[in-house]
């Protein structure tokens, strides 16, 4: 299951190369289109995600020939252009492998087909390029912990990590993962995506909603030994693993910026941190999943602590939703970024658009546009991230098409 599906079943900056690409366009008139214009001087997000895991966006299906795959990518970054987007979070790293000729992990199975195999090309390399060519930031999107959507380290490719440190590795829920737990792990994993960072000048490092695993009824993550031995100074394994969380992304913040100064890092979590009914300081919310509690993951201290430059929380609901009301959850993730110095993008469900499986606001193509209306009434909203770059494309309900209409006249810069 996607993250993206995942949300509705538990409820029951730095552009060099094109920068001068963005100006004005002709189109003027509107009040509102004015009130844009005015947060559009500060640089306001307007970002897509292209998700390679499963080949949800892209390529297309595996083993396509490199010139289709390139042209491929090529189109969605046209795509984007064309639609007045400013950034693109392309995953490079879905599930410990690599879309560049990494040293410490095989090519992706989602290029060939067969992990470990060459594509013949340099897919991140290109999209960095490319991007900046068309006046695009390039977010470098990394899912950390994630291994293999099966259990079976003999079906990795020989050369993978998990293969020569099988004591790495944790089956859960039907899928492999590193175990946060382990410190030689935490390494590895910041080592392997910070040659990304020291080979291409990426605009961003991205991380997802995923660190520790989405809970599986009835089954237990099976880090005892990992907590029996490093787990000492903390007065549970709740804090423990949340404090593995927070190692992590205070470590990758700080090589980042060690590495390549002025790069971004920013982090797109599930969208309720806590309840109010679990914790006075959550949301108004009675969502299933917690960040803080189930994926172990502290988001409002990483944004009121500013270890992070921006975030994007997934409020991939509707307004009125019943369990998660994004009129709701959008000024509370606006009074979380309040004063401090990590930027609020919000992520929008654009994939629900007109399906007919979801709630019936979703049939209404005006219900994302209503979204970015509600936002200009908080000025801490610096922009918006659309799920993803095939409904970017295909639009097939109009909703996309709206936001540019209402939203997006001209084409702006993004936030620096």
């Amino acid at each position: 299951m996607s993250r993206r599906l995942f949300a509705g079943t538990v409820l029951g900056g730095l552009v060099t190369a094109g920068a001068a690409a963005w100006g004005a366009s002709a189109d003027s008139g509107a009040a509102a289109a004015g009130s844009r214009r005015g947060r559009a001087a500060e640089g306001e997000m307007r970002g897509m995600w292209v998700a390679t895991v499963a080949n949800r966006d892209w390529p297309s299906r595996t083993g396509l020939s490199a010139s289709r795959q390139r042209a491929e990518l090529l189109e969605l970054l046209d795509v984007a252009v064309e639609r007045r987007l400013n950034a693109v979070m392309f995953q490079v790293r879905p599930a410990a492998d690599a879309f560049w000729p990494s040293p410490y992990e095989p090519w992706s199975s989602y290029l060939t087909g067969t992990q470990g195999k060459n594509p013949g090309w340099d897919p991140l390399g290109t999209a960095v390029a490319e991007a900046h060519a068309r006046g695009l930031q390039l977010h470098a999107w990394f899912n950390p912990y994630r291994v293999a959507g099966h259990t079976d380290p003999a079906r990795l490719a020989a050369t993978h990590p998990v293969r020569r440190n099988p004591g790495w590795a944790v089956a859960y829920g039907g899928k492999l993962y590193y175990n946060p737990g382990l410190p030689e792990v935490r390494a590895f994993v910041q080592k392997a995506m910070l040659d990304a960072v020291r080979r291409y000048p990426v605009d961003a490092v991205h991380f997802d909603d995923y660190f520790y695993p989405y809970p599986v009824a009835g089954q237990a993550f099976d880090d005892d030994e990992a907590y029996r031995e490093h787990g000492g100074d903390f007065p549970d394994r709740a804090a423990w693993r949340r404090g593995n969380t927070d190692r992590l992304v205070r470590e990758m913040a700080d090589q980042i910026k060690r590495i390549r100064p002025g790069t971004q890092f920013g982090i797109s979590p599930f969208g309720v941190w806590r309840n109010a009914s679990t914790d006075p300081l959550g949301s108004d919310t009675r969502a299933g999943v917690e960040t803080y509690d189930d994926l172990y993951a502290d988001t409002r201290t990483w944004v009121r602590e500013n270890w992070i430059d921006y975030i994007v929380p997934q409020l991939y609901w509707e307004v009125g939703n019943s369990a998660a009301d994004y009129a709701k959850l959008l000024p509370w993730w606006a009074k979380v970024a309040q004063g401090s110095g990590t930027r609020l993008y919000v992520g929008e469900a654009l994939y629900k658009a007109g399906d007919p499986a979801q709630p019936a606001a979703w049939r209404d193509p005006a219900e994302l546009s209503r979204h970015l209306t509600l936002a200009r009434d908080h000025p801490q909203v610096r922009g918006h991230v659309f799920f993803a770059a095939k409904e970017v494309a295909e639009d097939g309900a109009g909703a996309m098409e709206r936001v540019v209409a209402d939203h997006y006249r001209e084409r702006v810069a993004p936030p620096a």
